[in-house]
Formats: structure tokens, sequence, C-alpha cells
């Protein structure tokens, strides 16, 4: 199959879980391209349609999957090829990109929705499914904490928490992070996730004591999939999918927006991390079918309904 991906390019970058998710769907002998919009809002959005239909005029895709509410309307403007959509998050939570990822949902020939509270805030046609998105095993994966720590000079008994990305992105809620770490006595250093590769990504769920994710909401994280993935231990919010993604891993703990709670919840995973290491969070991953081939051939399966009705 020829499949065109369609998604927001304005960071400069395609988002890592788009683009490893494209390349397992490519890995499994279909073609795919990339095809990243340029531009914000909706007007922003609108320029690149002329661009769109030319690219599919040349590379003549049976079909787009584009990502995200606001790419998916962009791409449902044309009816050349039918499109799937994915929604991963934002497109349920900020209004005015829920209520036009409500209009791309009925226009589109497939949504994927990466968990059951945003298919709940977005519903849409009939023809949908929920799918997260996968992990890369072969990326992220458990390595000796005394080694990484070695290799990233940090103290070996030191502790380190790794946030679950940039202080500024207000979703991600840092204010709160920042409230519960105060009202813990320990030294402790607090890790921004931002600008780092793929491969520092899995090196500091390594090196870490724990994982913080303290967000507003979310739709399926990928990195607490990651984090589970390198075993490591976890203290999040429940929001989106992650009661069911972390179930009842020991080491790993959800709590409420209560600073206190988070607090106390952070110490537990401190003296996990302490006593006990690290989770089994990849034996879960593995069991949930979450990683990226087995996601993938999910999402072929999608793929071939929608063309062997249209």
């Amino acid at each position: 199959m020829r499949i065109l991906v369609v998604c927001s390019g304005n960071a400069g970058y395609i988002s890592p879980f788009i683009k490893e998710q494209a390349d397992s769907i490519s890995a499994l002998g279909n073609n795919v391209l990339i095809y990243p919009i340029i531009g914000k809002g909706i007007l922003g959005y609108l320029i690149n349609l002329k661009n769109i239909k030319k690219k599919i005029r040349d590379f003549k895709p049976d079909l787009i999957h584009a990502h995200y509410g606001l790419s998916g309307l962009l791409a449902c403007f044309q009816r050349l090829v039918p499109t799937i959509i994915t929604f991963h998050g934002s497109d349920g939570y900020i209004l005015w990109v829920r209520i036009l990822s409500k209009i791309a949902s009925r226009l589109s020939a497939f949504n994927i929705f990466v968990g059951v509270e945003l298919k709940r805030r977005i519903k849409g046609h009939k023809r949908n499914t929920i799918i997260p998105c996968g992990v890369e095993l072969e990326k992220f994966y458990p390595i000796e904490k005394n080694i990484v720590r070695n290799q990233l000079n940090f103290s070996d008994r030191g502790i380190y928490i790794l946030f679950s990305s940039s202080f500024d992105n207000a979703i991600k809620n840092y204010p709160l992070a920042k409230k519960a770490l105060e009202k813990i006595q320990d030294e402790i250093n607090l890790i921004e996730m931002k600008g780092k590769t793929r491969e520092e990504v899995n090196l500091l769920l390594n090196a870490c004591d724990l994982l913080l994710l303290t967000s507003i909401s979310e739709g399926s994280p990928q990195i607490i999939k990651e984090a589970m993935a390198c075993n490591c231990p976890i203290v999040a919010t429940d929001v989106g999918d992650i009661r069911w993604l972390l179930r009842d891993t020991v080491g790993c703990y959800i709590v409420s927006f209560d600073p206190d709670d988070i607090a106390e919840k952070i110490k537990m995973a401190m003296e996990f991390s302490k006593n006990v290491g690290r989770t089994n969070g990849r034996d879960r991953i593995i069991k949930l079918g979450l990683d990226s081939e087995t996601i993938a051939k999910k999402i072929i399966a999608i793929y071939e309904k929608v063309l062997n009705k249209n």
C-alpha cells in the first residue's frame, strides 16, 4: 500500500511517535511518505490544501493517515482518497480544537483514538477503534543504572527525577510538580525533558530514580510507555489511559492533583528505587501488545478494511 501521512511540521521536525509509527508501517512492506503541514491556525493549515492535492496526484497514495484533528480536517477537505485520522490528546481537551476535531471525525473514512476518554470526548461516527501508539522496544530498554549514571556524570548517591516534558508546557503542569518537590526535604535533581534525542531519553529513564508526570490532561502518553519499557518507576496523575497502562505495576504510583499526595508517592517511588531498583513495566508493555510492530500491524489492518470497503 501507498500511505500519505499528514501531520504538523511546525516544530521543525516530525513528532517522534508519528515518525516511528510511519517507519514501523513502512518496515512491514508499505510505501509511506510524510507530508508536514507548515502553518498555524485554520488559515495556516488551509494554505496547504493545494499542495496536499498535488502530493496526492504525484505520489498516488491509496489513502491518507492524518495525525491530530486539525491535520485530519485539512486532509478530509480533499476527496480524492479516503482519510484515516488518529486523535492523540489535545484534540479533545482544547475547546476550539475539539470542535474542529469533531467535524473532522465525521468527515473521515475511519477514526483511531489513542484512549477511551479521548473517544468519549470526540465521538465521531461508528467507524472507529482504540489503538494507542506503540513504543519501540529496540530504542527503549533497561540498562544498569550505575553504568548510565557514570556515562552521564550523575552522582551515584544523588536523587534524580525525570520530568515528563519541558517546564514551559502548560498542559504538563510543572508548577504542580514544583510544589510537590518543595515538600520533600531531600535534595532532588529534577531534569527537564526538553530538546533530548530518543537515545538521550532512554539513558535518562535508566539513570533516574523515577519519572514524574503531573499533566492536566493526556491521551496515551508515550513517555509513560517508554519509561515502562525501561522498567523505570513512575509517579503520574490519573489522566488519559495511564491507569490502564500501569494497572498493578509495582513501583508505579497514580496520584491526585494534591501536592501532598504527589510528594508522598514520590517518596514511596524513591524508596522503591533505592531498595528494589526497577519495575516490571517492560513485561506489561509486551503483554498489552504495545510494541511498535504489533501496533503497526493493527493499523495496517485498518487500512485494508477501509480500502476493501472503498
